[in-house]
């Protein structure tokens, strides 16, 4: 099988994660798409594969004569995001793709080299599309095929020496709950790297530190011809309040290191209002600062509105660079597997968050690499063929380096 193979199979079970569920997984599709990967991995041979409390987990066994120093990890998550689009998947494949626009699938949706300029770089490859209707899954089921093409290659090949390789498929990685159960002494790696990442080249250490908010408004309702002093319409209060973020601090006005501000539901009427927001920054101190100032916002209209404005407010994630920088050849061997298989490194900073980035805080370090995806989480996703290719010649190349330098 080959990694184009997996990587239509996977995107085909549907597997899109559930914020209103308080489960783990969130949805039980995502279980579906364990079990597949689970045969497969005993089908190759990797005898202790098994799934536990929502984590696919498998382990390689060193073939060297002398075990390396290290123990390395791969890791994807299984879920995608619920919108847009919860239908199934239907993907779609441009054969030797001309380098110009590419039609996906039945919508007639265009995406074009003003959409993704890198696309231009990709001439002569197949690049695959969803049909217009759906996301086509790439976050993160690109990374899924990669690690398990690796996988397969490993155990195929008796010839390629390998330290212990430690594999693992998280669910709801997406709703920032991919680590609750993750076993960090019992996946035993000394270091890891999540396959999470988009465009080719991709090399990163730094993500946001991230917190969430919700802000509760109780109004107080009356018949409007008698509302004069009387009624507090908690739809304006709210939309007040998402004025008083700063226009130029969200998320359609940043980008690089820039942190935000982002409001992302809100629902309500007279009586009451909710509003629930994320609050992103890589620097800890200007992170902090965020914090405080939605804070300090809700203060202040609780003073317009005694006890009617209330704020939840909880960290999610942590900036992982301080956990990785200590150990630079993370960074290196990936940096020079990339360039062995032709691809130009790029280190950048995440304007999110991975799996690595909890899991760097509780002791397994975790760089994050591109998996050579684009458009990530809209209708115009898509990755090319080749891209995937490359990056499970990376995945080798990673692990070879961990035994070439004992």
């Amino acid at each position: 099988m080959t990694v184009k193979d997996r990587f239509l199979r996977y995107v085909r079970i549907p597997t899109p994660s559930d914020s209103r569920s308080a489960s783990y997984p969130s949805n039980p599709h995502e279980l579906d798409l364990a079990g597949v990967l689970l045969q497969e991995l005993k089908d190759m041979g990797v005898q202790d594969a098994c799934i536990r409390d929502g984590v696919l987990y498998a382990s390689i066994p060193s073939n060297c004569a002398q075990e390396p120093k290290y123990s390395i990890g791969f890791i994807a998550h299984m879920d995608t995001v619920s919108e847009p689009g919860l239908a199934q998947v239907c993907p779609c494949i441009c054969e030797n793709y001309d380098g110009a626009a590419v039609r996906s699938g039945r919508s007639g949706e265009q995406i074009s080299l003003q959409d993704f300029p890198q696309l231009e770089r990709y001439a002569g490859d197949s690049i695959i599309t969803s049909d217009g209707t759906s996301i086509l899954g790439a976050d993160d089921k690109a990374g899924v095929a990669e690690i398990m093409q690796m996988a397969e290659y490993v155990c195929t090949h008796p010839e390629f020496k390998h330290g212990r390789i430690g594999i693992a498929f998280t669910s709801d990685e997406e709703l920032g709950r991919g680590t609750e159960t993750f076993d960090v002494p019992g996946f035993g790696c000394d270091f890891a790297y999540t396959v999470d990442g988009e465009e080719e080249g991709e090399l990163s250490y730094e993500t946001f530190n991230a917190a969430a908010f919700t802000i509760r408004i109780l109004g107080r309702n009356c018949h409007p011809g008698s509302a004069k002093g009387v009624m507090i319409n908690a739809v304006t209060v709210a939309t007040e309040l998402i004025s008083a973020i700063p226009a130029g601090e969200r998320p359609e006005n940043t980008e690089g290191r820039e942190g935000y501000y982002f409001v992302n539901r809100f629902e309500g009427n007279v009586d009451q209002a909710v509003i629930e927001g994320i609050i992103r920054d890589h620097d800890p101190a200007a992170f902090e600062a965020r914090k405080e100032y939605v804070q300090s916002v809700v203060r202040e209209f609780n003073g317009k509105y005694p006890g009617r404005v209330r704020i939840e407010m909880k960290d999610e994630y942590y900036n992982c660079k301080e956990r990785i920088e200590p150990f630079p050849h993370l960074i290196q061997n990936a940096y020079e597997a990339m360039q062995a298989n032709g691809i130009q490194p790029k280190i950048i900073p995440v304007r999110g968050g991975t799996d690595g980035s909890m899991l760097s805080y509780k002791g397994l370090p975790c760089p994050n690499l591109g998996t050579g995806g684009l458009g990530a989480h809209s209708l115009k996703e898509c990755i090319p063929v080749g891209a995937m290719e490359r990056m499970v010649g990376v995945l080798l190349g990673i692990v070879s380096a961990y035994v070439a330098q004992e």
